[in-house]
């Protein structure tokens, strides 16, 4: 299957860390230190998925090679939808006057997007659908907890949008050949690892060393799934995007793959942690890097827990 356009939308306020000094006492190196955040984008109060949603797809028209209204398919995803019955996924389709197409939302943390990839792929195996278009995000900021020591300063709001089609539309499509994921609650400490409950305490992550441990071990080791199912070795690779959760997981994974830290793509110095948006949004940022031919792995890992890994050829 095929990338036809991108488009992602990123709320304009940044957030730095000496906000968070003022409520739990941490400073902007030990926050930078230990997560390699220096700010993170915050939406406004009258913004939330849905209106990010709507920005994104916007944000792609421009490129897309086809009228909208061809799309089959729409899926958002996301774990901090606005309204759980009118879901971004549905607000779209209203919004852009999609009427012939299949509209839901699923969730699997911060995998989502990934997750959302593989439906699509199953939807063209069947026939179902032949054009997708995918919006992940979140508005981490309606549900953290900014006294949280352990993780109130890790969250930034964003949306991405991915127009996907079954066959080639145009020369500068980017092709997906290959996509894996996988669910892995039995693993370390498993669902309690990271918590969205919204009616108490909204998003934590107390047990942050243990997610950390199987970030560093899961994103390279799916990702050398795929390579080598597919005959490739990390030296075939020009970029590396791994979910944006922590700067130094990214620098482990690089350091023990023997991957060049400057091909690694990341925006979470600014960012945060965009939650679902995370890798796709680094990767619609970065097409300007990218040139005909080169080979982009995208490895996500997120609560539950939940993993997954696709290969892009531009």
């Amino acid at each position: 299957m095929y990338i036809n356009a991108t488009g992602f939308y990123i709320p304009e306020e940044r957030v730095p860390n000496e906000y968070f000094t003022k409520i739990t006492g941490m400073t902007d190196e030990w926050i930078f230190q230990r997560t390699g955040i220096k700010t993170r984008s915050r939406a406004r109060e009258d913004e939330n998925m849905n209106t990010m949603s709507v920005e994104a797809v916007k944000n792609a028209l421009p490129s897309l090679p086809y009228d909208i209204k061809e799309v089959d398919l729409i899926i958002s995803s996301t774990y901090s939808p606005f309204d759980t019955v009118g879901t971004a996924a549905h607000v779209v389709q209203y919004e852009f006057g999609i009427e012939d197409a299949k509209a839901f939302t699923m969730s699997s943390a911060c995998s989502s997007f990934i997750n959302a990839m593989e439906i699509v792929e199953g939807y063209f195996a069947t026939g179902k659908s032949g054009k997708a278009l995918i919006i992940g995000g979140d508005k981490n900021s309606a549900y953290s907890n900014e006294d949280d020591p352990k993780s109130g300063h890790l969250w930034g709001d964003a949306a991405v949008a991915f127009f996907i089609s079954k066959e080639r539309v145009t020369d500068n499509d980017y092709e997906v050949f290959d996509i894996y994921t996988r669910a892995l609650g039995c693993l370390g400490k498993g669902p309690e690892g990271i918590q969205l409950r919204p009616r108490n305490g909204g998003i934590r992550m107390p047990e942050g060393k243990d997610v950390f441990v199987q970030a560093c071990t899961y994103m390279p080791k799916n990702a050398l799934y795929l390579l080598e199912k597919n005959g490739y070795t990390f030296n075939d690779l020009s970029y590396f995007i791994g979910h944006q959760a922590n700067m130094r997981i990214l620098k482990n994974i690089a350091n023990n793959i023997n991957f060049p830290e400057e091909n690694v793509l990341s925006n979470i110095e600014e960012l945060g942690n965009t939650g679902s948006a995370s890798c796709a949004l680094v990767f619609a940022q970065n097409e300007d890097k990218f040139k005909k031919g080169d080979l982009v792995c995208i490895s996500v890992f997120g609560g539950g827990y939940s993993a997954g890994a696709c290969l892009i050829r531009i």
